[in-house]
């Protein structure tokens, strides 16, 4: 870590000596000299400080539709970035050289890059966005803010990829400054419990809050044979997302063997199709399969059934969405189309 990636934090207060961090629902007390569960967080003599702010371990321009954002300015680029260290610990993570890091090593490796450095690579990179991502963009929050705020001055828009476990008054925060929001609801409080060391409830409310803050969502699931691939918990998740709105994507996608779960097979598209059909039942306008080519990537009019966008990976092949109206029937499409 370099001293100038070593700021006062946000989000916290002293409890008996102790720091109580209030920036994610983990709510962790720090007792002085340690680190909070994310690893980048550290109470140093009563202050809480954060370790990384600036303090870049990815930089990279990818499609949006990579993150996925398949209703946000299809075709666009997003400019992503990401420091290290994560506030779960999920037994499946494909960016846990990066993500778990600080906890399993306690170092903050990086490359420090001032807020105004990202939005100009962004700009010199014809990216309309900035992607918070690879890592939970909650535990880089003082330099994501400073970083967004510069990016709406210069008429970018920002989305986090995130694991919604965002604490209340960093959420508000962030809100009006927050294009769009991917937040993973990866299975039930059994799941979180089990896989990820969180819980449930705080994710479902932070997809609740930012939907009806007016920030664009889109939610992923990554299916992962035998764990959370129930009907009942596909279900469960389709309905809950549904009574949040019909509007909200929802990304049912493939699951690789990584990290401690290498034992595990990977997903086949049968289940894909079972998520997709649940959801569809569930009343969801718009459900995509992913990680496996060809499997419901495609973006259908839910009145008429035409094809509006067709993908190919991470391609747009053919967008004909008319001012956010299907061209056949003129029924609105849900998302931000310019």
């Amino acid at each position: 870590m370099s001293k100038e990636s070593t700021r006062e934090a946000w989000f916290w207060h002293r409890l008996d000596g102790d720091v109580q961090c209030t920036l994610c629902h983990q709510l962790c007390r720090v007792r002085p000299g340690k680190r909070g569960l994310c690893g980048v967080r550290e109470n140093q003599d009563g202050k809480f400080m954060t370790l990384v702010y600036g303090n870049l371990i990815a930089a990279s321009v990818d499609p949006i539709e990579k993150k996925p954002f398949f209703h946000f300015l299809p075709g666009s680029l997003a400019y992503s970035i990401a420091t290290a260290g994560c506030n779960f610990r999920c037994l499946h993570c494909q960016n846990a050289d990066i993500s778990q890091l600080p906890k399993e090593t306690g170092k903050t490796p990086g490359r420090f890059v001032p807020p105004e450095e990202v939005v100009a690579a962004a700009e010199a990179e014809g990216c309309q966005t900035i992607a918070y991502t690879y890592t939970e963009p909650t535990i880089f929050f003082e330099y994501a803010y400073d970083v967004a705020v510069l990016a709406r001055e210069r008429g970018l828009k920002n989305v986090f990829v995130s694991n919604g476990y965002t604490g209340e008054e960093a959420a508000r925060k962030i809100a009006p400054v927050l294009d769009a929001n991917n937040i993973d609801l990866k299975g039930d409080d059994q799941f979180y419990r089990k896989i990820c060391g969180a819980r449930l409830e705080p994710v479902k409310k932070n997809i609740e809050f930012f939907w009806k803050s007016g920030v664009w969502m889109e939610v992923t699931t990554l299916l992962i044979p035998g764990y959370n691939d129930s009907v009942e918990q596909l279900r469960a998740m389709a309905e809950f997302l549904a009574s949040v709105s019909t509007e909200i994507p929802w990304h049912v996608t493939a699951f690789y063997p990584m990290y401690k779960l290498k034992g595990v097979p990977a997903t086949g598209a049968e289940s894909l199709r079972k998520g997709v059909k649940i959801g569809r039942d569930a009343g969801l306008k718009y459900v995509y399969s992913g990680n496996i080519p060809e499997e419901d990537e495609n973006t259908r009019c839910h009145i008429c059934g035409e094809l509006l966008v067709e993908r190919m990976g991470f391609r747009i092949m053919r967008n004909s969405v008319v001012e956010g109206r299907c061209p056949k029937c003129g029924t609105a499409v849900s998302g931000r189309w310019s």
